[in-house]
């Protein structure tokens, strides 16, 4: 019996693609975890959570088969712990457990299937192993919920927690004065706001985020922010301006960091916009996210379109399709003249200025655009824009700048 489990945690550690996709799935798609699904931080995390789960529990019984597996209790588990009390979420955030429990072990029965045809083997092996990962189960739940209460207890002390205590309220719309807000925040309310949520997309330390949240600082010339921090790899962050930081500036101070991304909402003022510019900022957030983009920056007022039209990927993907046809594979200075020549109002001229081309440059490579796209560009000016912008976020299709 050791032997047939030692068999099956061996293929346990190396699942097919389908079995993580389903495992996801199942954790992410629950009514309980919208809120995490909903912050790419955190559902990065929980993902990694996942596999780490299974991996912890096949590894331990190729090790000792049949034993009783320690608790996964390892960093991300735990980083993963306290990021969903920042979030104001409790120990009902660890249903995921189960619902990651109840798919992993439909594939475990798969690999038992495989081991034996012995009735009297296949029930043996189904009981000792429904025993060992139910246990393991409850004991890293316990564990987990153990480290969210400590967690808990050390924000509750803090002055972080009052700050998301009363930033929280704001962003509900609930019933909270100015003034006590701002007494709470250490930050002024009533003037203009620009909000960004600072994030790293392999975890990287707060160190680095704070570093990042300061050249926003300088290249605005906020002088001060107010920072909450959100999860161990997220910072919100709103300044008292209404001007943006340059975009380009922006990325490349952040070239020594590519890991840390930077989503900027519009400026407001009040209450109001101090609410909304965070909102538009976290929309920016979950867009890059969603389209994989390995864009350092984006401000909600370019990606407004594009945030709306990739709320179905799926969709996006067959919008992009059909709009563009084969210029979507195509070279991409020819993309970049077509979407210039959109943004210039389809001024030719205009074009090659803002390419350093010549002219006829830009009309040879518009003439092949048209040979590529189902219909005429002329015809369908604002689609094609449409899809080249899904196309410049999603996979960082900036275009080079041409040469005459």
């Amino acid at each position: 019996m050791r032997e047939l489990i030692r068999l099956g945690a061996e293929a346990a550690l190396k699942p097919p693609a389908r079995w993580a996709d389903e495992l996801h799935a199942a954790v992410l798609d629950a009514d309980r975890t919208q809120a995490i699904a909903a912050d790419p931080v955190l559902a990065d995390e929980l993902r990694q959570t996942n596999v780490d789960n299974v991996v912890h529990w096949a590894a331990a019984n190729v090790q000792d088969p049949g034993c009783r597996v320690p608790p996964h209790l390892g960093t991300q588990a735990l980083d993963t712990a306290r990021d969903l009390v920042r979030r104001g979420l409790d120990a009902h955030a660890l249903d995921t457990y189960r619902a990651g429990q109840n798919v992993a072990w439909r594939f475990w029965m798969e690999i038992c299937f495989s081991l034996t045809t012995d009735p009297g083997e296949l029930r043996e092996l189904l009981e000792i192993t429904a025993l060992s990962i139910s246990t393991y189960v409850n004991d890293t739940i316990a564990g987990i919920s153990e480290r969210m209460q400590e967690e808990l207890d050390t924000l509750t002390r803090g002055t972080n927690a009052d700050r998301r205590a009363a930033v929280t309220l704001i962003l509900e719309g609930s019933p909270i004065s100015a003034r006590r807000a701002e007494l709470k925040l250490g930050y002024g309310l009533t003037g203009p706001h620009t909000a960004a949520v600072v994030w790293s997309t392999t975890g990287a330390g707060l160190e680095e985020l704070e570093s990042a949240a300061e050249e926003l600082v300088r290249l605005t010339g906020a002088g001060r922010r107010l920072t909450v921090v959100a999860t161990a790899a997220t910072l919100w962050i709103w300044l008292p301006v209404t001007t943006t930081a340059c975009i380009e500036e922006l990325s490349e101070r952040l070239g020594s960091r590519p890991d840390v991304r930077v989503s900027i909402g519009r400026p407001g003022r009040g209450v109001d916009g101090f609410r909304r510019s965070h909102l538009d900022a976290l929309t920016a957030q979950r867009m890059l996210a969603r389209l994989g983009s390995c864009k350092q920056v984006a401000r909600y007022e370019d990606v407004q379109l594009v945030a709306l039209m990739t709320a179905g990927p799926a969709q996006a993907d067959e919008f992009v399709a059909e709009v563009l046809g084969e210029l979507r594979d195509a070279d991409p200075e020819m993309r970049q003249v077509v979407r210039t020549y959109i943004r210039e109002q389809c001024n030719a001229s205009r074009t090659a200025e803002r390419l350093y081309t010549h002219r006829n440059t830009v009309l040879r490579r518009l003439a092949r655009a048209d040979d590529l796209l189902p219909r005429p560009l002329a015809e369908d000016v604002v689609g094609v824009g449409a899809a080249l912008e899904v196309l410049r976020w999603r996979d960082a299709d900036t275009g080079p700048q041409l040469s005459s």
